[in-house]
């Protein structure tokens, strides 16, 4: 075949660019007067030109970048809000960084996020995209969704594709010996009691409870506790002697410990606060006011005289008391019990008036007189010549400690917080001083000689010989 005669498309590649389409071109008049030709473009919109390909010099096509619509301000508002305002860059560099590579460990705690609660689950988004679930039961209250929850990896579920976590403090689910460890923690029931602490049934396992384990604080009578359940921590198992022994102490231990540094910060003083007594010295009284001990010094139990703490409170008591001070350098906080209720002396001079006779109990005896305890917080001074309508020299001798006196009060000082009683004011007085004398005489005891009696016959007296007798002298 003639190169002359060959198509003009055998002289061109497969892949060449098609040739652009030919102008329009109309011819307008009749054949014999042709009109001039006219050129029409095609109409090419402004924004479609953006998008057109392009020839560059070496001969290849360029393609923009695909047309989008604009998204409408709703659906960017949410995308905003969805990327907490970080780029997708970041984002995506994140997902692959070390959150995303780096897998959950076992026994290690992490902040995981409450996503879903299905059924007796709970479903948590762990760091780095990872999900993993918790039983319910492990729970005191259903938690919300969006809730962060500090949580234990104990396995990897591969069946799932999950991760199972459990809830630090919360007990575990025991199947048989091979499911207990010492250090974890589990549930138990108690079934009885002895002198040396609780028995306990953990699955239908036997356990024991030590008395000194029960509790923080001292316990009196453990049947209180039969047919409760605890939540204990394995101190000791040993399958081949069947003996298991759990601590409840250690639990509530390390829940007071956790609350320690909230309970500090939520303190200040003047503050009313809910206690237990912890224990008892012979200076005061420690209260526990949740992870927190504070100290009520003897002075500060009772608006009256206090010889040991045990006769206002005991150990395990709960307490409401007022914090007087913190040192926050060592710990340290100051409370008071007795100022939970009003001052005596603020309300004397409306139980006790001036002319009254009132009774009341002797609470202490000095040189110039004896304090007369007429109430809580209220005693008054009955002065040495407040005693007798006699001279009385020894108080000691006319009252005693403890002693049950009538007495009338003579004068009253809120302020000074000082009251004047007198004990002969309500005795009758004596009618002669003859009376008065004898009853001094009575009520004084026999004062001792100052040198000792001369026991035997006397020596002496004029009839004795005087050593002058020698030389005719008679004395």
């Amino acid at each position: 075949m003639n190169e002359s005669n060959r198509p003009e498309s055998a002289d061109k590649p497969h892949d060449a660019e098609p040739e652009a389409k030919p102008a329009l071109r109309i011819k307008i008049g009749s054949q014999r007067d042709p009109a001039p030709e006219v050129k029409v473009e095609p109409e090419i919109d402004e924004q479609e030109s953006k998008h057109a390909p392009t020839v560059a010099e070496d001969g290849t096509t360029k393609f923009p970048p695909p047309r989008v619509d604009r998204i409408s301000d709703d659906l960017q508002q949410e995308i905003d809000a969805a990327l907490g305002g970080a780029s997708i860059d970041a984002l995506l560099a994140g997902e692959t960084g070390s959150a995303a590579s780096t897998e959950p460990e076992v026994d290690k705690l992490y902040k995981a996020t409450v996503v879903k609660i299905h059924r007796e689950d709970c479903f948590f988004a762990l760091p780095g995209s990872y999900e993993a679930f918790a039983s319910l039961k492990q729970f005191k209250e259903v938690p919300n969704v969006g809730d962060e929850i500090e949580v234990k990896v104990v396995r990897f579920n591969a069946d799932d594709g999950l991760y199972e976590v459990g809830i630090p403090g919360a007990s575990v689910s025991i199947g048989d010996w091979s499911d207990i460890e010492e250090g974890m923690t589990v549930e138990a029931r108690i079934t009885g009691h002895n002198t040396g602490g609780l028995e306990c049934e953990v699955n239908n396992i036997r356990g024991f409870i030590p008395m000194s384990q029960i509790s923080i604080y001292r316990v009196e009578d453990p049947e209180q506790f039969v047919n409760e359940k605890m939540t204990c921590v394995v101190t000791e198992a040993k399958p081949e002697k069947k003996n298991l022994v759990l601590s409840r102490r250690a639990v509530l231990e390390r829940e007071k410990e956790a609350m320690k540094e909230q309970t500090m910060e939520a303190l200040a003083v003047g503050q009313e606060r809910e206690g237990v007594i912890s224990s008892i010295k012979d200076f005061g009284a420690f209260v526990d006011l949740g992870g927190v001990d504070g100290l009520i010094h003897i002075s500060q139990l009772s608006w009256d005289r206090v010889n040991h703490p045990s006769e206002v409170v005991e150990v395990g008591q709960k307490v409401k008391v007022k914090i007087e001070k913190i040192d926050s350098s060592n710990g340290r906080i100051g409370l008071s019990f007795r100022d939970m209720v009003d001052h005596p002396w603020k309300k004397v001079e409306q139980d006790f008036s001036v002319g009254a006779i009132v009774k009341g109990t002797v609470s202490k005896i000095m040189d110039f007189g004896a304090f007369v305890r007429l109430e809580a917080g209220i005693e008054g001074l009955v002065h040495i010549s407040e005693v007798a309508h006699h001279r009385v020299v020894n108080i000691s001798t006319f009252v005693k400690e403890g002693q049950e006196v009538e007495v009338k009060v003579l004068s009253i000082d809120p302020d000074a917080q000082r009251m004047s009683l007198s004990m002969k004011a309500v005795q009758q007085a004596p009618a002669s001083a003859a009376d008065k004398k004898k009853a001094a005489e009575e009520d004084e005891p026999l004062r001792e000689k100052a040198t000792k009696g001369h026991e035997g016959p006397l020596k002496g007296g004029t009839n004795r010989p005087t050593g002058g007798e020698s030389v005719g002298l008679n004395w």
